[in-house]
């Protein structure tokens, strides 16, 4: 985790953490997942339905796991940062959004699901605080 800086909490889940992170040498920023279970070794967190998907699954629609980081028997995912979920962007509106806007978002999540579908990944939790965006134009599901 000495690559990473963290820069403020973003959420708090059932099973972790995240927190914004910025990597030290690039001064990108990613998501860090941080798991509340403890993990007594690299063949135990591989083994972790979430871990597995992400590492079988690359599209334009679904959250990038960069990498997976084991320290002292705690497992940290570093994600792509994404801005905010969908409830948050809907929420912090004063207008609904447009017909047009709306159909795209929608035309992404449905993309995404049909890709996992494909590979034989079912998400199980789909709800505006699993679909991450970049404003209104980049939606991307996460949290599978």
């Amino acid at each position: 985790m000495n690559r990473y800086i963290t820069l403020n909490q973003l959420g708090d889940g059932t099973y972790g953490s995240v927190v914004l992170g910025q990597r030290v040498d690039t001064g990108e920023k990613v998501a860090i997942k941080r798991m509340k279970r403890k993990y007594y070794s690299w063949e135990e967190a591989m083994n972790l339905r979430e871990v597995k998907s992400l590492k079988k699954l690359s599209h334009a629609n679904l959250v990038k796991l960069k990498e997976v980081i084991r320290e002292n028997d705690t497992l940290y995912f570093v994600f792509e940062y994404m801005k905010e979920n969908l409830y948050q962007l809907i929420r912090d509106r004063d207008k609904f959004l447009p017909e047009s806007i709306i159909r795209n978002m929608m035309f992404q999540v449905l993309q995404g699901l049909a890709f996992m579908h494909r590979h034989g990944f079912f998400h199980r939790d789909m709800k505006p605080e699993n679909l991450l965006c970049m404003g209104t134009e980049l939606v991307k599901i996460a949290d599978f």
